[in-house]
């Protein structure tokens, strides 16, 4: 009988762990991978996900390494207008995002757990509950036969997770949308500033912010899914599809660090997303079951918030949990139920917004030139709602205090 169970050992996965074993509590993370799976060269963290790092205990083995990112450009691909969005506070204080490699936080999440906490080559599938003490417990089947049992189990599986179909969320929705991302290598440095640049264009946007000063992530999103599935694991094709196709009429710039990608980073994915009111109405859990991260609230990458809000999943599910354990001295499968509801609740509405926040984001900016969308955009969205969109970056999850 294992106390907690986690299954996928991605960032929801890691983190919640790490939140866990900070409360003494000791959780089996199950990974189907061979290895920590890092699909994707990098994710930009903000404000939020720092805080939510902080109370993990690891942002001060993360945040030396990269350079906050000091401003934004936005180029308009039709008009040619440029507008730039600052990151830095009015008393020069920088507060902006990192954008930081994946396999970094993994590793850096991952270095923080018991050695072996992580079981590699371990596919979930199938789940049930059984009574036992007068208490629910989850039987979790594994395809090599194993059977496990825990008095909590999470689902940190992933967009298409097995646990968030057993809870009987409606699955995530194709959002007319797709995206590459890379990370370009420039051996002999870059010598670009630490700013983002981002292009809009009708139905495109594409951009590239530095790691450090060799490397840069990039991409484009399109709402063309065209050759995206034939093309999805031929990275040489992928490139070749952006430079002479969907971005040839960017700015060389552009194309120069797409030029520069290393092939064994580019991905091509298409956008998905679940529907907010299936999260606010959703099943999120049943007595000791629950999902965190991409598992919970898959969204689009619009306002950079999946790895950000997945962190704070982590942080709030092992407060709630690891203060039962240390008022009970263990974990008391009875309360449990109560202790998930609180997390769930807490949650909800907070990652329904973000859903929809970032799909709108993304409609807004890849919509078109003609008057009434050039207004909405530049006149409403940038001036007004960005304000919204830094409220939520600023968000405070806060401290574990065990």
């Amino acid at each position: 009988m294992e106390d907690v169970v986690i299954v996928g050992a991605g960032i929801a996965g890691l983190a919640t762990a790490v939140a866990l074993k900070r409360a003494g509590v000791e959780a089996l993370v199950l990974e189907k991978s061979k290895g920590l799976r890092a699909r994707g060269a990098a994710l930009t963290l903000f404000r939020n996900a720092w805080v939510a790092l902080d109370a993990l205990g690891i942002s001060q083995n993360l945040a030396p390494l990269y350079a906050p990112i000091k401003k934004g450009y936005i180029t308009n691909l039709d008009t040619g207008e440029i507008q730039d969005v600052s990151f830095v506070a009015s008393n020069g204080d920088p507060v902006g995002p990192r954008s930081v490699h994946r396999k970094a936080l993994l590793n850096a999440l991952a270095d923080q757990l018991p050695i072996n906490s992580i079981r590699f080559s371990s596919k979930l599938t199938a789940i049930e509950t059984q009574e036992h003490e007068g208490s629910s417990i989850s039987i979790i089947h594994m395809a090599d036969g194993t059977v496990i049992k825990a008095k909590v189990l999470i689902g940190c599986d992933g967009m298409h997770s097995v646990v968030a179909r057993w809870l009987g969320l409606a699955e995530p929705v194709y959002s007319g949308r797709s995206a590459v991302r890379g990370l370009a290598v420039f051996p002999q440095g870059h010598g670009l500033d630490n700013n983002v640049q981002q292009y809009l264009g009708l139905g495109r946007r594409a951009g590239f912010v530095p790691l450090n000063d060799k490397e840069i992530y990039w991409f484009f999103t399109c709402t063309s899914p065209a050759k995206g599935a034939d093309m999805a694991d031929e990275p040489e094709v992928i490139k070749r599809e952006v430079i002479e196709n969907y971005a040839k009429d960017l700015p060389p710039i552009y194309l120069d660090v797409v030029q520069h990608s290393d092939l064994s980073a580019l991905t091509w994915a298409p956008l998905m997303f679940r529907y907010p009111w299936h999260v606010v109405f959703g099943n999120l859990s049943k007595q000791n079951i629950t999902v965190a991260g991409d598992a919970m609230h898959p969204m689009t990458p619009d306002l950079a918030q999946g790895g950000c809000s997945a962190l704070e999943d982590a942080v709030v599910l092992g407060r709630h949990i690891g203060k039962s354990f240390i008022q009970n001295g263990q974990l008391v499968p009875k309360e449990t139920a109560v202790t998930i509801g609180k997390y769930v609740e807490e949650r909800r509405w907070r990652v329904a917004l973000l859903i929809a926040g970032s799909y709108l984001s993304g409609w807004v900016q890849q919509a078109g030139s003609g008057w009434g969308m050039k207004f909405l955009r530049d006149a409403i969205f940038y001036r007004f709602f960005y304000l919204i969109i830094i409220k939520f970056t600023r968000y405070d999850c806060g401290k574990l205090n065990f």
